[in-house]
């Protein structure tokens, strides 16, 4: 079963919309049309069992080193649920993400601010 094709993600209030556009094996990735911005939802099995959810974002921005250039930069950012093979069932897994979920964003996303300014 796949994601609602095409996937739509809004950033500072602007909507990518994502076409599905690779499945290899349990990957599928969404990429926006400029190549700028995707979404990549991935299943491994093993010991245990590794759900990641993924989006990349780039941009061009001035090069520090060179100002009168432009440099491609990119970040990501990933949600991952790392499960036992036995134990938790996804309705579970599904209840710590909700409390993690509203821990986060209950302040505001202070936390994540906090976060991302390197405090702990």
């Amino acid at each position: 079963m796949s994601f609602t094709d095409p996937v739509v993600v809004t950033i500072n209030a602007v909507p990518f919309t994502m076409p599905r556009t690779s499945v290899v094996g349990d990957e599928t990735v969404y990429t926006d049309p400029t190549g700028l911005v995707s979404v990549l939802a991935s299943h491994e099995s093993g010991k245990r069992t590794r759900r990641m959810l993924r989006i990349n974002h780039s941009k061009l921005t001035t090069d520090p080193f060179k100002p009168a250039e432009n440099v491609k930069v990119s970040m990501s950012f990933y949600l991952v649920f790392d499960i036992p093979p036995a134990g938790y069932t996804p309705t579970e897994a599904q209840q710590v993400y909700t409390g993690f979920n509203t821990w986060y964003t209950a302040s505001t996303s202070a936390v994540i601010g906090k976060l991302l300014a390197g405090e702990s």
